[in-house]
């Protein structure tokens, strides 16, 4: 990964940051994303330690908003310009439906939104790298459908349940856009980390959780008790694997499991009528702005 410059979203903790230590050490340039200035210093200070590298660097933004998306873009074109590897690996689960300023759900907002955006106004850094894969990180636990009439909770809500069902909407929108991005030099791909213990999970309660999840309440809290980021190190790998095999060089539209190995996507990601619906909608809650960019990045051809 040497000369390689690697953007992580939500790199200052859990699975990001695990990821962010390992692409450090094969020598990469890491820029990291955090919403908060002391935590986010705090986090690249010990991933310069442990990494022995100094090539990582802090960028700040909520990415719960389209505007902290779009300064992530604006901040990472001002100083680096050429982008190898993008990472969507932050996420968001909440406990209660609230709508962000932007008047997208959450969950909906940082899962689908905010990767579907960065990867737009970066695509520009993207094509500017010789071989540039974009990678985005799934989780929860995948339903049988798409409930169109429900992207953002509008008829239920229920913390876990809605997380997972904004994880699948990504993997169709992402699954959309590989296929748009076929033949180019930048590739989108989705992997899944499996479970780990993270401020994340920790912050989960019995009351966001499924029923089935609730009787194994004990057990579940037992597995993501703190374990020092281990667990997360070894949910980072399928991220890793996908920045930096050769293996998967020119592999695009492709499902990675914890394994690293390829996977059958979910039913629901194949339909191809609702993945076309589901950019539409993405594209709706775009800013004016935003929505130009996008427009004006799919006339050029991605």
């Amino acid at each position: 990964m040497q000369n390689k410059t690697v953007l992580i979203t939500g790199g200052t903790g859990g699975i990001g940051k695990q990821t962010a230590l390992a692409l450090a050490r094969l020598g990469a340039q890491v820029i990291v994303t955090g919403r908060s200035q002391a935590s986010g210093e705090a986090a690249v200070s010990e991933l310069k330690q442990r990494s022995g590298s100094q090539q990582i660097e802090l960028l700040l933004a909520d990415l719960s908003t389209q505007a902290g998306v779009r300064s992530i873009a604006d901040q990472f074109k001002q100083k680096y310009g050429c982008l190898d590897v993008l990472v969507n690996n932050a996420g968001l689960s909440e406990a209660q439906r609230r709508l962000t300023e932007d008047g997208v759900e959450a969950d909906f907002a940082v899962n689908v939104i905010a990767p579907f955006l960065l990867t737009q106004l970066l695509m520009d850094c993207l094509k500017s790298s010789l071989s540039a894969r974009v990678i985005n990180v799934t989780g929860g636990f995948h339903p049988a459908k798409i409930e169109l009439d429900n992207l953002q909770g509008e008829r239920s809500f229920m913390g876990l349940t809605s997380y997972s069902h904004s994880k699948l909407v990504m993997m169709a929108v992402m699954y959309e856009f590989a296929q748009r991005t076929q033949g180019s030099n930048v590739t989108i791909n989705v992997c899944y980390p499996g479970q780990a213990s993270t401020n994340m999970t920790w912050s989960v309660t019995p009351e966001m959780s499924p029923f089935i999840l609730r009787l194994m309440w004990p057990l579940f809290k037992l597995m993501i008790r703190p374990d020092g980021g281990q667990s997360a190190a070894k949910a980072s790998r399928s991220s890793l694997y996908l920045a930096a095999s050769p293996a998967v060089e020119g592999v695009n539209g492709t499902y990675f499991d914890t394994k690293s190995k390829i996977a059958a996507w979910p039913k629901a990601v194949l339909d191809q009528a609702v993945r076309q619906k589901l950019w539409m909608i993405v594209e709706q809650h775009l800013r004016d702005e935003d929505r130009h960019a996008v427009k004006s990045a799919q006339m050029t051809g991605v």
